[in-house]
């Protein structure tokens, strides 16, 4: 193909130059603008400022808290987001639309209302917490309520990346690899998870996200205790409410910088994953 013959290419959008420029504007002004504006603010900090509030020792623990939590979280929707989407994808039972319908439910549902039904829930006086409780498990207002509650809004994320690839992939993979003497485990672990493990390492990266940022369903039932269960988000806005913007602003260019890390280290990895696939 001649050099610029793709820049002519016939579509039924406008051309390359007119769609490539709107997206580039539009992503500047909805994403690339106001986190300029953030490292910006930070800058004029000065270093002795932004280590004050962005790395002190309770600004530490609220990372600790945010990134812990939302890894454990994403860690366990990936095991079962993927055993959801291969019974919605493999079998067929009565409720299978309103079980996949219920998968959606984070979606819909405002986070203030989650996090006040798991905190009704899991209160040492509710439903579940009151079993618990004996056993000498509490999850609200503890760090095991933040996981729970990202457990809660990250599922759908890692079903539905993993849900296409395993109706793509068709029974009769799984059917020929059993022919040729295979055991299940050798089958899901040789012929079923390389499939799917890009697709699920996409979701496991979106709860990841979602995570790292959640803060209405948290902080209704994290309890909300410096050094103990408190959140990066909710820090961000205490440190607004006491009109100490430049900490805020420190504290999240702290967040964004570690978010972009992991995601890159992430990106990198479905990168590998795909070039294996390939090969």
């Amino acid at each position: 193909m001649r050099r610029g013959a793709w820049l002519r290419r016939r579509s039924v959008i406008p051309g390359f130059g007119l769609t490539f420029g709107f997206t580039l504007a539009w992503l500047g002004l909805i994403v690339l603008i106001p986190l300029s504006a953030l490292f910006l603010r930070a800058a004029g900090l000065g270093w002795a400022q932004f280590a004050e509030v962005g790395l002190s020792e309770r600004a530490l623990a609220a990372y600790r808290l945010s990134f812990g939590a939302a890894l454990i979280a994403a860690a366990v929707n990936a095991v079962f987001g993927l055993t959801i989407a291969w019974i919605l994808v493999r079998h067929d039972f009565p409720g299978k639309r309103l079980v996949s319908a219920v998968v959606d439910l984070p979606f819909a549902l405002p986070t203030a209302v989650a996090g006040i039904a798991l905190t009704t829930l899991y209160a040492p006086n509710g439903w579940l917490g009151s079993l618990l409780a004996p056993l000498g498990v509490q999850v609200a207002f503890k760090p095991l309520g933040v996981v729970v509650a990202l457990i809660f809004i990250g599922l759908p994320f890692v079903v539905r990346s993993v849900e296409p690839v395993l109706a793509d992939l068709g029974a009769d993979v799984e059917e020929a690899a059993e022919s040729l003497g295979a055991s299940p485990l050798q089958t899901f672990r040789r012929v079923i998870l390389p499939a799917v493990f890009p697709a699920l390492l996409t979701g496991f990266t979106l709860a990841f996200a979602r995570g790292v940022g959640e803060y209405g369903s948290v902080i209704f039932i994290a309890g909300n205790m410096p050094y103990v269960s408190e959140i990066a988000p909710l820090l961000i806005v205490t440190q607004l409410e006491q009109y100490d913007y430049a900490g805020a602003t420190a504290i999240a260019v702290v967040m964004l910088l570690a978010s972009f890390a992991l995601l890159f280290a992430i990106n990198l990895i479905q990168a590998w994953a795909r070039r294996r696939m390939a090969d």
